[in-house]
């Protein structure tokens, strides 16, 4: 009888705790401003919904010493499991100590393919090969490539800039040996999606100046982020609440990422992190002067925040331009293979993207630009799921097969 009641107990105790969660969750995602013209919103507020709940359910499991957050997160970022390719021979191997998984189309070709080499998204702390497993085999499909998704070790038990180096290293390991897998080493594509479009392109400026490895044919830049110095841009105000990535829930993953606490959140959203040397030499690159028009609507500059030196001296490793690639210098950034960008509507990177294409063309690089005008932040990870995807990752994908068959 004993054994009995405590086991109620225990039942009340955890249903209690589940109702909670529940509640909470429903709370977070009803202040959640999902636009209209997004694509799909009553399934992106589902997800939204299912991905606060999750959240809240790791953030009090790391109260409680149950589990870490970023672990429970890992567990529901990686996706279900996709189904083998009968077009495509896969392959787990490592790149240096790098882990990799590689697709190779099986028909035969009559001369060497394109390679792609794939960094996934997840701000460095998740994701996953296998989060990527739809994602890569429709590239490898679709254009004919040898595709390569690269497992960089994540933070926060490997410290930034590890997953860089990771990426960096098992980029060149392919450049050199990419003969192997049939593939022509002077027509190797690097892409990314979010953090993964970071590590693409900080990639591509750490090798710029390579004579010893081919150079990178391209890079395909998918709602990357590049930038830690303002966090008021139009987007970020347009999106701070919508979709799956908002404002406040970034810049805690980028302090998580960091290993900083997210009790300095308020600090760099109002920007205080910055000082003003740093801005007004920044600001030919990146300011709300330099976005379109167009994407400026309803925008309200901020007020000018106070510089903390405690912040900045602790959040310094964002300027760095492996962080925050924007801010590399122009003899680096023209020298930089070309480039695809796809931005979304409704992400609070949009602006990045936008400023990052700017940049770029004013070096001269060659610049194909989409935007996906009910594009969310995160969506190219639903391909593949069929009821449960978007139109608009479709359309992401598209554009990416056709600018890789360009190349």
């Amino acid at each position: 009888m004993e054994l009995f009641y405590a086991l109620t107990i225990i039942a009340g105790i955890l249903l209690a705790f589940l109702l909670w969660v529940l509640i909470e969750a429903s709370y977070h995602s009803f202040k959640a401003k999902i636009p209209r013209d997004v694509d799909q919103p009553s399934k992106l507020s589902f997800y939204n919904w299912l991905f606060t709940m999750i959240e809240i359910l790791a953030n009090k499991s790391a109260s409680l010493g149950i589990c870490k957050k970023h672990v429970l997160i890992r567990m529901f970022s990686n996706g279900l499991r996709a189904w083998g390719a009968s077009e495509l021979l896969i392959k787990d191997l490592l790149f240096g100590e790098v882990p990799v998984r590689i697709y190779l189309p099986t028909s035969p070709s009559a001369s060497k393919r394109r390679g792609v080499v794939l960094f996934h998204g997840g701000c460095g702390m998740y994701g996953s090969i296998k989060s990527h497993e739809r994602i890569c085999q429709h590239i490898a499909k679709k254009s004919d490539s040898v595709v390569v998704s690269v497992g960089y070790r994540l933070a926060p038990e490997h410290s930034y800039p590890t997953q860089t180096l990771d990426c960096a290293t098992a980029t060149i390991h392919f450049l050199r040996t990419a003969k192997n897998y049939g593939v022509d080493p002077d027509r190797i594509i690097v892409c990314g999606d979010s953090a993964g479009g970071t590590f693409a392109t900080s990639t591509c400026q750490e090798l710029v100046n390579r004579t010893d490895i081919p150079k990178i044919r391209a890079q395909i830049l998918i709602y990357p982020f590049v930038q830690a110095l303002n966090f008021n841009l139009p987007s970020h105000q347009k999106s701070a609440s919508s979709g799956l990535l908002s404002l406040e829930r970034m810049v805690c993953f980028i302090l998580m990422y960091l290993r900083k606490d997210c009790s300095l959140m308020e600090a760099v959203l109002a920007g205080s992190h910055v000082p003003e040397s740093m801005n007004l030499r920044y600001r030919k690159w990146i300011h709300p002067d330099l976005i379109p028009e167009k994407f400026k609507q309803d925008y309200k500059p901020p007020f000018p925040a106070s510089y903390i030196p405690q912040v900045h001296e602790e959040v310094k490793q964002m300027f760095e331009t492996r962080f925050s690639p924007l801010l590399a210098e122009d003899a680096v950034v023209g020298c930089l293979p070309d480039t695809c960008i796809i931005t979304c509507e409704h992400d609070v990177l949009r602006d990045d993207g936008l400023l990052y294409k700017k940049r770029l063309e004013d070096n001269n690089i060659k610049v194909t630009w989409y935007h996906i005008e009910d594009g969310f932040h995160g969506v190219l990870c639903f391909l593949g799921y069929g009821i449960f995807s978007f139109p608009s990752a479709s359309k992401i994908m598209d554009h990416i097969v056709n600018f890789i068959k360009g190349c």
